[in-house]
């Protein structure tokens, strides 16, 4: 077992994380979740002898992050009043079990589920151990005081968080494919799984990253979010952001995706090898953080923004289709949706940046707000079309990725193939 003792003790209480860096979202200071010491070790040892849950991969995620105080100020996963102001008003109607954080904004529910026979052995009131899965480790995770036990309205709920109650949409099937009964409450975190051992240069809790960045005498730094090695276009707008910010973060997402994404440890070696290469010394920050991705668009971006905000940025950078997949989105509603809320609603503000590429007039890489020239001069740059030519074994030319990564990424597709 990974427990937050290991890496988190010496930091949650150092009042340094907090000072000319943005605070945590509604709280002023991070809410972890986790146990380390000896309660640690007296609720392992109670939690075996509950009821068990077993949690799917994305809620596993979120008890992580919930434990690393990443979903600060949640208190746990949400009880029925803040799940429907959640998805009625990206509100939190109740502020938890105690009403500590009542009104606060946050974008997506955060749930557990389970199956209606289950829940009807179940009681407000009573504790139950949650495990990972087998396909995730089996390990035991954590505790959930029951709270809250409820039926939720799962039409609207991927409506209000996909636009979308498609099931060929990753996130709704993942939503319709969960329990039929949610459960709300307190949690206690004992583990942060196997990221810990797994990423050990790059997995940062937001006690870390916060630390890391006062340790560089960052003030205001821009998160670039990321599910794909990083392309020209990347490149390109985290150096943009270098440009207005004291640096910049390469936030990786370590979970689960969907089929046909790169793997976690092939990005990590790219990205990583872009910024030695093209990056100067001291102004990026490769980290990695534990959630599986929703792929639910502008409200994964508030989402983004929201622990962000916890992590210590100021800004996250919001380029072209920012969490979208396959059709569902317009390629710029994930910057459109920040101007639709409350100014105090988020510190971490959006660094909203048009469609880039790289124009042959130019001579170099540019954006549709400061390139006058035709598109057919333009090397349009995505993910998705990147993933395509490497997998067909398509010829990639240097003003799309750079060779260096071009050539990682070429070994991983011979070794898939």
């Amino acid at each position: 077992m990974s427990t937050l003792a290991q890496t988190n003790a010496n930091v949650f209480t150092d009042k340094d994380i907090y000072s000319n860096l943005v605070p945590p979202h509604g709280s002023s200071t991070l809410k972890p979740l986790a146990l380390v010491g000896d309660a640690l070790q007296t609720a392992i040892k109670k939690a075996q002898t509950l009821p068990k849950l077993t949690l799917s991969s994305r809620e596993r995620g979120d008890l992580i992050m919930l434990g690393i105080g990443g979903f600060t100020p949640l208190d746990g996963f949400m009880g029925e009043a803040d799940y429907l102001g959640v998805v009625e008003r990206m509100t939190l109607d109740a502020g938890g079990v105690d009403g500590d954080y009542q009104g606060v904004f946050f974008p997506i529910p955060i749930t557990l589920s389970t199956d209606a026979a289950t829940a009807k052995t179940l009681n407000i009131g009573d504790d139950v151990a949650l495990y990972a899965s087998d396909d995730d480790g089996g390990e035991l995770m954590g505790v959930l005081s029951i709270a809250s036990i409820y039926t939720p309205d799962k039409v609207k709920e991927c409506t209000s968080t996909f636009g979308t109650t498609d099931p060929n949409h990753v996130g709704v099937a993942q939503v319709l494919a969960s329990g039929d009964v949610y459960l709300g409450g307190k949690v206690q975190v004992f583990s942060q799984g196997e990221f810990v051992a797994q990423y050990p240069e790059i997995y940062k809790t937001p006690a870390q990253t916060r630390a890391l960045f006062q340790a560089k005498n960052w003030r205001t730094v821009a998160a670039f979010q990321t599910r794909n090695p990083m392309h020209r276009s990347h490149e390109y707008l985290a150096k943009i952001a270098i440009e207005i910010c004291d640096g910049v973060m390469v936030h990786s997402l370590l979970g689960k995706l969907k089929k046909g994404d790169i793997p976690a440890d092939v990005r990590q070696e790219a990205i990583a090898t872009l910024i030695d290469k093209y990056f100067k010394k001291d102004t990026v920050i490769q980290a990695g953080y534990p959630l599986d991705m929703r792929y639910a668009g502008p409200k994964e971006a508030l989402l983004h923004a929201l622990f962000r905000q916890n992590y210590g940025c100021s800004h996250l950078i919001v380029g072209r289709d920012h969490a979208g997949v396959g059709d569902y989105y317009g390629a710029f509603d994930a910057q459109k949706i920040f101007d639709t809320l409350d100014k105090d609603a988020l510190i971490t503000k959006p660094l909203k940046i048009d469609w880039t590429f790289y124009c042959h007039e130019c001579a170099g890489m540019a954006s549709a707000k400061t390139c006058p020239h035709d598109a057919k001069s333009h090397v349009k740059i995505s993910g998705t079309a990147l993933r395509n030519a490497l997998a067909n074994g398509d010829d990639v030319p240097n003003t799309f990725s750079r060779p260096e990564v071009l050539q990682i990424l070429r070994k991983y597709y011979a070794s898939e193939s």
